[in-house]
């Protein structure tokens, strides 16, 4: 099985702080917090370190733990931090055949600031991962059984229509896993691709962005779900998704988007779980309870194992499993690929049900 992922190359650094050296602001009404430093002051880090992140890499490092034979087509500098982003490559034996050098700007870079008991504010620095353009996909790329598309920014966010489209001509499956930035300012050039996906795995944040793509007649049918006896539904369950003051129930979403082609449809919410949508049901998978040293990189675990899973051909149930016990391990890391587990170690925990989430479904 052979995957190819596109997405941002990314060097992180990631100071993690003592608890009493960071003040936390919370607004109520907004339900925001912020994390407060003092102003000129030095302040005491338990540990700073640097690795490759991104999108891209994260998924890659997925793939290839799980036994695919992943390559990367990432945009890099001509700099120190993209030989730090092949190296580590190299470590998980991932090709960066297609990977490419531009001198026009330095390879993305991100600083994390976090403690063990709070998430991390993150400065990301997107660099060289914008200047993706079209004539950088060559068609030998796309030569896979799987292609997964990672968040894309800036110039490189107009290139998703191209790419989905090698990937169809290619007949490869299709995940894809935006981020915000990518839904908000270039909804054209994603909301026309919604028929050729075959899996669009989203958090919450950026459903609710989708939820403005979607017209209202489509949305207009919003069953509640039914829960076994005793069980509080998920947050999702209740809340649905908001955009601009309009409400859409989960199951309407699911619906909406499956109609418009979408294959499969995967949306998590941290803490709370997970769904996942296809024609052959509604899917829930809770989280599996953890202590988290950091949450950078779990959605990329969870977005990249569940396409994996599918991609051999494994259930829905059995791939939320697995992205489920993935995600979670890499909540146990303060990095984003560290805790990434293999093959073996997810399927003996499947097959043996060791700590395995417990998935219900629905006709949907």
């Amino acid at each position: 099985m052979k995957a190819l992922t596109i997405g941002g190359a990314m060097v992180d650094t990631i100071a993690i702080i003592e608890n009493s050296g960071i003040e936390r602001m919370s607004m109520l009404n907004a339900g925001t917090s912020f994390l407060l430093l003092e102003e000129g002051g030095k302040t005491e880090a338990l540990e700073v370190s640097t690795h490759a992140g991104g999108g891209g890499i994260n998924a890659a490092v997925a793939f290839a733990r799980l036994g695919l034979d992943t390559s990367v087509l990432i945009k890099l500098g001509a700099d120190g931090r993209a030989e730090q982003i092949l190296a580590a490559l190299d470590r998980d034996h991932i090709s960066h055949r297609w990977a490419l050098r531009d001198p026009g700007a330095p390879t993305g870079a991100s600083v994390h600031v976090s403690s063990h008991d709070r998430n991390a504010a993150v400065f990301t620095f997107r660099g060289a991962n914008t200047l993706l353009v079209p004539s950088d996909l060559t068609y030998e790329a796309f030569a896979v059984d799987l292609v997964y598309i990672a968040n894309l920014s800036d110039q490189a966010a107009q290139c998703f229509p191209e790419i989905v489209e090698k990937a169809q001509k290619a007949r490869a499956l299709i995940a894809a896993n935006p981020g915000i930035r990518q839904l908000h300012a270039h909804a054209g050039a994603f909301q026309g691709t919604l028929p050729a996906l075959d899996i669009l795995s989203l958090n919450r944040r950026e459903a609710d962005e989708v939820v403005s793509m979607l017209e209202k007649d489509e949305t207009k049918d919003g069953a509640p779900l039914a829960f076994p006896e005793g069980m509080s539904p998920p947050a999702l369950a209740i809340r649905g998704f908001r955009h601009e003051g309009r409400k859409v129930p989960l199951t309407a979403f699911m619906r909406a988007l499956l109609g418009r082609g979408v294959g499969t449809v995967l949306v998590t919410d941290g803490q709370n779980g997970a769904f996942a949508a296809s024609r052959g049901g509604l899917y829930h998978c809770p989280a599996r309870a953890v202590t988290v040293l950091g949450t950078a990189g779990a959605g990329d675990a969870f977005a990249s194992t569940f396409a994996a899973e599918t991609a051999i051909g494994s259930t829905p149930d059995r791939a939320l499993q697995a992205a489920t016990l993935n995600a979670a391990a890499v909540l146990g890391h303060v990095d984003t690929t560290t805790g990434l587990m293999q093959r073996c170690e997810i399927d003996a925990a499947l097959d043996g049900k060791i700590e395995t989430p417990n998935v219900i479904s629905w006709r949907l």
